[in-house]
């Protein structure tokens, strides 16, 4: 009964021409009408057959590649349909179900797939929003080669791409000096401790040639480095202002998108100098996996939203509980000379705190910065913070130079 129910205007016309050349020629006693009256009404029930029996027997799979991509970039989507029949399929008409940020759906029409064949049908995904979009599930409308019928199938399989905040290279600026547990001090100290004292392990891929230890080295045939300069690898937080009140503008270009893809931009720069990094906003710490700082940033980064925060209370405790920090990088929007001074007293001793201010006042094509702007500057740079100010516009390669520098207040 599904068969006839999919029975196209074409297939009904022809069903019901049998049925009345049939009744013709019963009545007209005609033997060669009824050999055409039976053919005509059989086509479309025998097509009805086939194709409700290959409905459930094509399989299908997708693939994304890549699965993660930046912002503004590429991802080809390949789907790959498989007849597990022994008859070939009528005509194909596929359409796949995206999200709105990700364009149109795409509509191929395949002719055929013979028996036990395999198709594979490209196509291209692009989205200049972050975030984690479904794609899927694959819809199937299946006719006979005639339009008599048309079937339809969704398969249940979806995938996910996941469009990470755009991530600018930055230029290297020298910042180690001051970690914690880092820089060349420690480095040498280890060293000092003589040949006698080092444990070696094998070299692991994306290890500092710095470390490597040519005694060992020559005695196994094979690259050893230091295992104690392991303990010291130096440890870092990442702030990031996501307070809706904070920002200004809509959309890519808002301040609050340009804050995460600065957040991102040093996060991974950060991540491939070798420190261990945390990160922290205004709700407080976020959970990092274990599969590497750097993607795992860049997930979190991926779907951060604005928050009804008012104040950055709770990340300026989250930052002060975890401790252990010899660098604090805080990505801010607006924020008030209380705020600032509440910022500021995170640092003590040898400790590192770089503030990337955005300038959200240029955001509203305001000439002057905003008062509460300056006051809170003078607050950051006046306590040893290297501030670096980030108007709309302006790439964070630009700046992130000044980081390397202490500024002291007007």
């Amino acid at each position: 009964m599904t068969g006839l129910k999919a029975l196209t205007s074409r297939g009904r016309s022809f069903l019901a021409s049998g049925f009345a050349a049939l009744l013709c020629a019963f009545f007209l006693g005609e033997h060669d009408l009824l050999r055409v009256a039976v053919l005509i009404a059989a086509l479309p029930l025998l097509a009805a057959m086939v194709v409700a029996r290959t409905r459930y027997r094509l399989s299908c799979a997708r693939r994304l590649d890549p699965a993660r991509v930046e912002a503004g970039s590429d991802s080809t989507v390949t789907l790959r349909l498989e007849n597990v029949t022994r008859l070939p399929t009528g005509l194909l008409l596929i359409e796949d179900t995206l999200q709105y940020a990700l364009g149109t759906r795409p509509r191929f029409v395949l002719d055929r797939v013979e028996a036990k064949g395999v198709r594979e049908i490209d196509y291209k995904v692009r989205s200049d929003l972050r975030g984690r979009f479904t794609i899927g599930p694959l819809a199937i409308r299946i006719t006979d080669p005639f339009g008599l019928v048309e079937l339809a199938r969704t398969f249940t399989v979806t995938d996910s791409l996941v469009v990470t905040p755009q991530v600018i290279p930055l230029p290297p600026v020298r910042l180690s000096g001051e970690w914690t547990g880092g820089g060349d001090s420690r480095t040498r100290s280890v060293a000092a401790a003589g040949d006698d004292d080092v444990a070696p392990r094998e070299y692991r891929q994306g290890d500092d040639l710095r470390r490597v230890h040519w005694r060992s080295t020559a005695r196994y045939g094979e690259l050893m480095v230091r295992r104690e300069e392991q303990q010291w690898q130096s440890r870092g937080a990442l702030l990031l202002d996501t307070r809706r009140p904070a920002h200004r503008g809509d959309g890519p270009r808002s301040s609050f998108e340009v804050a995460v893809s600065a957040a991102a931009s040093i996060g991974v720069h950060l991540a491939h100098e070798g420190l261990g990094l945390r990160l922290v906003t205004d709700q407080g710490p976020q959970h990092l996996t274990d599969k590497g700082v750097s993607w795992s940033l860049l997930d979190t980064l991926a779907v951060v939203r604005q928050s009804q925060s008012r104040s950055l209370e709770q990340g300026v405790a989250a930052l002060r509980q975890g401790g252990g920090d010899g660098l604090i990088v805080a990505v801010l929007g607006a924020i008030d000379p209380e705020e600032a001074q509440a910022l500021a007293r995170l640092r003590h001793g040898h400790m590192t705190g770089v503030a990337v201010m955005l300038d959200v006042a240029s955001w509203e094509q305001s000439r002057a910065s905003d008062e509460r702007f300056e006051q809170a500057q003078a607050v950051l740079t006046g306590t040893g913070w290297r501030v670096l100010r980030l108007p709309a516009g302006t790439s964070l390669a630009a700046v992130w130079p000044d980081a390397a520098y202490k500024r002291s207040a007007a």
